[in-house]
């Protein structure tokens, strides 16, 4: 292995320092070489008025759609006119309440129902899947096998999981912007809104107990308190095995038709240790979806910026998303090649792969969206009607007139900064020594400091304890870290000056290669022992280490804070400016668009749809039929593989049972696990996915699309239940509603 030379890395880093600064027309507002040498690009905005017609002719005019911005409705705000207009269906108070009640957070990533009195909980099979992990015992792989508790007693409770149940919701908008008042800057006005908040949210838990959240609207047009009940005894009731769970694997990932049992069930257990007593819960379906009936999705859909400005979405096609996708591609493959060459590695890596997989594949039809001229005419064309009806009226268009225009200047500077914030942000890269350097770098600065002068958590027995844990532990695996550390190392090569190179031939990936495997081979920040040993001298030696990882962290660390002291003001501003956005929106058009997405409970409304793909159409069910002909016609290979449960229960199986289906709903990451429920609020499926054409819903809700939501059947559940599984117990459950 070719020895590295410890000083490249500080020599780039200092040496890109110094060529910054002393080139103070680096940090001024210039394109980026692509640009200047011609890629089309959004004209520039030059005043409030020219901005009304900026994207006229250089997007194909799409008219855009009327649910273009979604249906994640608020449960503050239920469109019911909206609802009797379309479906005949006008939901009482009480129904909204059930639905609301009934639903859950599944800790902080999924969506969860209580589907029986007795506190049985449904969601997706890969929101659960790390719970099944953490409690599987020695000898035992219930990710392989599966698990269903024939009884209570095997009920296995997760450590640390908890969900949440939305109990209340109240309006304090006036009393938040009311404290703002008082400022003089925007700055003081932020700050005493902070405050505000603050005190309603620490006020309102020692008042009820319950677990609060003050959500914000339309970018800070409405304020509303939302407190939970926490339930921290949760245990895991039965999961299919991770064959069937997620059945197709990644090539069948985002894509319809589909044959997975992405199900999992757990059980909420009250203070007492027994199950929970809940008036709140859905019933289950007998015949599951019916064509042409109003279907609803009750869930807490994650993150959309529907929102956006279309130089906004500009600069994500052309920046963030590009850099996301090399970097999960860098990580899928780390993940890939090492659980292959390493087969005992399987469990413990697999569910990580799983993730940096499913979110590749996301970004790519993100990406994919956001290349397509359809979708930008559509968004341009709807940010076009936006800026007229804010231009037509005279007060109005004095507060919001040139939003747009100072958006658009703002994302062009930072065009110019990109490339740096990643050459120094390296802990970005999800390298475990980038990281450790950076914390051996802070805790060696704040060595230096007087006692009394440090930041809060670094007194001496602090510190003593922080160093400790810059111990590597058995999770880090030396050949992903040097995948990681080469993007890292290619990043550093891209961005830099085109002057400067980090060594002879650093623009070769098998050099770069050569030299990721010398730094995590030689680095100290790999070795405890001889990390520890220099923290044992001092501060000042770890500060002046030529460690390469040492070296690079100090230099990330002095070099981000200047491009942060650059950077900082034009993001503040852009949040001024987009938090203004949101208020004009809210203005124009009230709560007939729903605010973006923000991991906060949404209902929205659809129906079963088909669609044409490939030449053909897209049923709008599979069956049974289907997994088994997936399962042969693949050759009885993986991820279409079948365990041997299913194929002992081939022929007793009902196959002609309902499976998949898809839908119109509007959807995102964090609806996994959601419940389908219909007018009766009865379970007639269970959401786990959108087809590849729903991808780019983070940016539009195409309706007119083939953008579709993808669920499990209910009727497949309770079948494979009882067919397979043996789990009459819990099918007789969702059946009835309760323990029988």
């Amino acid at each position: 292995m070719q020895k590295l030379n410890v000083s490249t890395v500080k020599w780039i880093g200092l040496l890109l320092f110094s060529f910054i600064l002393f080139n103070q027309s680096e940090a001024q507002v210039k394109l980026s070489k692509k640009e200047k040498k011609g890629q089309k690009t959004a004209p520039a905005q030059q005043n409030s008025m020219q901005s009304v017609n900026d994207y006229s002719g250089y997007y194909p005019y799409v008219e855009y759609g009327k649910f273009d911005n979604g249906k994640m409705w608020t449960f503050s705000y239920p469109p019911t006119q909206y609802f009797k207009d379309t479906y005949g269906f006008e939901p009482s108070e009480e129904w909204i309440e059930n639905m609301r009640m009934s639903a859950l957070r599944f800790a902080t990533y999924c969506t969860a129902s209580f589907v029986s009195e007795n506190g049985l909980v449904m969601t997706n099979h890969h929101c659960g899947r790390q719970s099944v992990t953490e409690v599987t015992k020695d000898g035992e792989d219930l990710p392989k096998d599966g698990f269903y508790a024939a009884t209570l007693e095997e009920e296995r409770k997760v450590p640390g999981l908890f969900v949440d149940q939305l109990v209340n919701m109240q309006d304090v908008t006036a009393t938040i912007l009311k404290a703002a008042e008082n400022g003089n800057t925007d700055e003081e006005k932020s700050k005493l809104k902070n405050d505000k908040m603050n005190e309603l949210v620490k006020d309102a838990e020692a008042a009820t107990g319950l677990k609060v959240q003050i959500h914000t609207f339309y970018n800070g047009s409405i304020y509303q308190m939302y407190s939970y009940k926490r339930y921290n005894d949760v245990r895991l009731v039965m999961a299919p095995e991770t064959d069937l769970g997620f059945f197709g694997g990644d090539p069948d990932n985002f894509t319809y038709p589909r044959y997975t049992l992405d199900y999992t069930f757990f059980r909420v257990y009250d203070e007492d240790g027994k199950p929970l007593n809940t008036k709140y819960h859905y019933t289950w379906s007998d015949s599951g979806a019916n064509e042409n009936e109003p279907l609803f999705v009750i869930g807490n859909p994650g993150t959309t910026k529907r929102l956006s400005t279309v130089s906004m979405l500009e600069y994500d096609r052309d920046y963030s998303v590009p850099h996301v996708i090399d970097l999960l591609n860098t990580l899928g493959t780390a993940y890939a090649d090492y659980i292959a060459s390493h087969p005992e590695s399987k469990l413990e890596l697999t569910d990580t792969y799983f993730g940096y997989m499913n979110s590749l594949k996301a970004y790519n039809g993100i990406y994919g969206g956001l290349k397509d001229p359809n979708l930008m005419g559509k968004r341009a064309s709807f940010e076009k009607a936006f800026k007229m009806a804010v231009h037509e009226n005279p007060t109005l268009k004095a507060k919001y007139g040139d939003l747009w225009s100072k958006i658009y200047a703002s994302r062009t500077q930072m065009k110019s900064y990109f490339g740096k914030q990643i050459i120094f942000s390296p802990a970005g890269s999800n390298s475990r020594l980038f990281a450790i350097g950076a914390r051996a770098i802070d805790i060696a600065t704040e060595m230096k400091k007087p006692a009394d002068k440090r930041n809060p958590g670094y007194s001496d027995d602090k510190i003593a304890e922080r160093i400790t844990k810059l111990k590597l532990d058995a999770s880090f695996h030396k050949e992903i870290e040097e995948k990681i550390i080469a993007f890292q190392l290619g990043k550093i090569s891209k961005w830099s000056h085109n002057k400067l190179k980090l060594v002879d031939g650093a623009n070769n990936p098998a050099f770069i290669a050569t030299q990721a495997k010398a730094i995590v081979s030689n680095s100290v920040v790999a070795d405890y022992d001889k990390l520890k040993a220099l923290f044992d001298q001092g501060p000042d030696a770890v500060l002046q280490s030529n460690d390469p990882i040492l070296a690079y962290a100090k230099m990330s660390k002095d070099s981000l804070a200047y491009y942060k002291n650059l950077i900082d003001p034009i993001i503040a501003e852009e949040n001024k400016n987009i938090q203004l956005l949101g208020q004009a929106l809210y203005e124009v058009y009230g709560t007939s668009i729903p605010p973006d997405a923000n991991f906060t409970l949404r209902f929205a409304d659809g129906v079963l749809k088909a669609y044409d793909y490939n030449g053909t159409q897209a049923p709008e069910f599979t069956t049974f039929f289907g997994l088994y002909d997936r399962y042969y016609s693949f050759g009885k290979k993986e991820p279409w593989n079948l365990t041997q449960k299913w194929l002992d229960a081939e022929n007793k199986i009902n196959k002609s049972t309902k499976l998949n289906y898809v839908t119109t709903h509007d959807i995102i990451g964090g609806n996994s696990g959601s419940a389908m429920i219909n007018q009766k609020g009865q379970v007639v499926g269970l959401i786990f996915d959108g087809n590849i054409e729903s991808l780019p819903g983070r940016y539009i809700y195409d309706t007119s699309s083939n953008n579709r939501c993808v669920a499990v059947h209910s009727n497949a559940i309770l079948e494979s239940l009882r067919s397979v599984y043996k789990a009459g117990r819990l099918a007789d459950e969702l059946q009835y509603s309760k323990i029988k």
